[in-house]
């Protein structure tokens, strides 16, 4: 098998076909990302050119010079993968420190995503690029599943936040609010997260880092925020369950122990011929010699010493008379 061949088979050619269809039946795959050839191209919700982002944003994508001498002759998704996983380190909008917000005034000065703009960064130049390049199902299933890089999967999910019907982002996003591979997508660090909570962003969340998603219809978003409340309880549920199971299999495990500590114990006590034990020690010291109070009054030792200093006050009488 050549290369190209490997590639379409694998989806990282533009073509739609598709070489194998996953099994309706197979309850581990969600329902939207199981591939067939009729439903493998995705569909485009809102503007078909813009992707739905900020026009400050997409005017500087398209006017960078990364994206105009090297991403214009970038013709595969094989191409962006390798692009992402060389390249990419975060998923800000804007490069680290390149924002001017200064002297920018009047009504949009302080208005989130309108300034005087910056240098676009790298994951959202090859985001646009894979929306010129019609981002298939079976592709964009590649990205959000990868095991290459947690960049490829952050950009995988933020794709689907801005071009996927607001009604199908719950099956997109819902699987992964469990994962706990971590990624920061802060330029520069400093803002780690789990995969699950950073779907979990994309859900609640309208600003991302300077610029916006679209908005989601108020119904669907009621939607959403009941679903990730009954996940949230029944996650807590979970919890609460394996707690309380760990709970009392850990207090079955001390009863136990002191039970057999206490039979063992009081069967040295019968049996004191058969056990070695220091002779220092009393019987009663060698059940309680955990006990802190004993160690410092131990009735035998205290009776010991009542009478020893019974006898010396007696040697005391006798010598005075």
């Amino acid at each position: 098998m050549d290369a190209s061949n490997f590639r379409e088979m694998m989806g990282f050619s533009n073509g739609n076909d598709v070489m194998y269809e996953d099994d309706a039946t197979d309850s581990s795959i969600p329902d939207i990302q199981k591939i067939t050839k009729r439903n493998n191209i995705l569909p485009i919700h809102g503007s078909q050119t813009t992707m739905n982002l900020n026009p400050l944003v997409l005017e500087n994508i398209v006017q960078s010079t990364y994206y105009k001498n090297f991403l214009s002759e970038v013709t595969t998704f094989q191409q962006i993968v390798d692009e992402v996983y060389y390249n990419v380190s975060h998923l800000e909008p804007w490069e680290r420190g390149t924002r001017r917000m200064q002297g920018v005034s009047g009504m949009c000065g302080g208005v989130r995503g309108v300034g005087a703009g910056g240098v676009i960064s790298t994951a959202f130049c090859l985001l646009y690029k894979l929306f010129t390049l019609r981002l298939t199902r079976k592709q964009l299933v590649s990205m959000v599943n990868s095991t290459q890089s947690v960049y490829l999967r952050g950009m995988g999910f933020i794709y689907a936040r801005y071009t996927q019907p607001p009604a199908d982002l719950w099956s997109w996003l819902s699987p992964y609010l469990d994962d706990d591979e971590e990624i920061d997508p802060r330029s520069g660090g400093g803002d780690m997260m789990t995969i699950g909570q950073f779907s979990r962003t994309l859900f609640q969340k309208l600003d991302w880092y300077g610029t916006l998603f679209p908005r989601i219809p108020i119904p669907i978003q009621k939607d959403i925020d009941q679903k990730l409340r009954d996940y949230g309880r029944s996650y807590q549920n979970d919890r609460e369950m394996n707690n309380t199971w760990t709970n009392d299999n850990e207090r079955d495990h001390r009863e136990d122990s002191r039970k057999r500590y206490r039979e063992e114990s009081d069967k040295r006590s019968q049996e004191p011929d058969k056990v070695e034990h220091r002779p220092t020690r009393c019987g009663h010291h060698r059940r309680h010699h955990h006990c802190i109070k004993h160690r410092n009054k131990c009735p035998t030792k205290a009776k010991k010493a009542r009478l020893e200093k019974a006898a010396d006050e007696t040697e005391k009488n006798e010598q005075t008379v």
